[in-house]
């Protein structure tokens, strides 16, 4: 698979407990990235953060939460990007979806050993 050097990143900031049809949205997302084809996704989980609400979410002991901040970071060419944002329109209820160009330099992966 090959990349564009001027290519797109998608993030999508959510919370952990967000869920489409049952199971957990950034599973959700990055399932849909996958099967359209895109070049990559990955899920990042915060250890603190806020949104809109002003609402602190934390992984410290004393205020233990279950609303983790989520990260979703997708990268591929404008076009194949612009696939999956009818999908995040509908699936990401609550939450910040940005874009911005990025210069990708380097994208290999090894051929499976046969």
């Amino acid at each position: 698979m090959k990349i564009d050097e001027d290519g797109q990143l998608l993030r999508i900031f959510i919370g952990e407990s967000d869920q489409w049809h049952g199971q957990p949205l950034y599973e959700a997302l990055i399932l849909k990235a996958r099967e359209l084809g895109l070049a990559g996704a990955t899920m990042l989980r915060g250890l603190m953060g806020y949104g809109a609400n002003s609402r602190i979410h934390t992984a410290k002991i004393l205020r233990l939460s279950e609303d983790l901040p989520i990260v979703v970071e997708i990268i591929d060419s404008a076009e194949k990007i612009a696939k999956l944002l009818p999908f995040i329109d509908e699936m990401v209820q609550e939450g910040l979806v940005t874009l911005e160009k990025v210069r990708v330099i380097l994208y290999r992966h090894h051929p499976k050993q046969e």
